[in-house]
């Protein structure tokens, strides 16, 4: 699919806008060490959609999502999620018993995903109805899962020095909480975006996004 000029300069927008928080995110952060963790999947993200961008170009929404995502995985790095100071004059201002920036955080950790998924089964799969949008939530839910178990091995291999990376602010269920808000995001996804991701697709050029139904969440 041959890019528009419209598109490759939303495309340049996108990756400087990533390229200047990225600069900002790294000046000076909470915790060096603590930063390259949380950015790091940012980096990977963005890396494996400049490498196969010649051969499979996502819809514009995707690249929009993405980088909002970076957005909130790049300040996340730079303060540290229980310090971001937003949701700390929240927590303050609320009353609130923790900062819930990490709550944000996994939400988009599910939503972010969801569509990016669902345009992969879209285009090189049969799936429609039900068992697409099915698919794509287990899928989130299953990248939640194995953030978690990554989160355990830097916990596991780091010790004390992971407190900041975990960030459950002294929360036992703090894991299962984080899940819970990737489930959320995915079926947020799942059940508000379909019909603009549709579109969005149809836009790119994509011959089969006109044949995927508007999803049901149960198969």
């Amino acid at each position: 699919m041959a890019d528009s000029t419209a598109r490759r300069r939303w495309i340049a927008l996108l990756a400087a806008a990533f390229a200047g928080e990225l600069i900002w995110s790294a000046i000076a952060p909470a915790d060096r060490t603590t930063w390259w963790l949380e950015v790091t999947p940012a980096l990977l993200g963005v890396a494996a959609l400049a490498i196969t961008y010649p051969r499979f170009r996502f819809s514009l929404l995707v690249y929009v999502l993405v980088l909002a995502h970076a957005t909130i995985l790049l300040v996340g790095g730079h303060y540290t999620y229980a310090n971001e100071p937003l949701f700390n004059w929240l927590r303050d201002r609320l009353g609130l018993h923790r900062n819930y920036f990490d709550r944000l955080g996994h939400l988009a950790q599910g939503f972010v995903p969801a569509i990016i998924i669902r345009e992969l089964l879209v285009r090189t799969s049969p799936l429609r109805r039900g068992w697409l949008a099915t698919l794509t939530v287990c899928a989130c839910l299953a990248i939640s899962a194995c953030y978690e178990l990554v989160e355990w091995a830097a916990a596991m291999i780091m010790g004390a020095s992971a407190d900041a990376f975990l960030g459950t602010q002294g929360d036992v269920w703090d894991t299962q909480k984080d899940m819970l808000m990737a489930l959320i995001g995915a079926l947020l996804a799942v059940a508000l975006l379909s019909r603009l991701h549709d579109r969005a697709m149809r836009r790119s050029g994509v011959a089969d996004a006109g044949a995927a139904p508007q999803d049901a969440i149960s198969p």
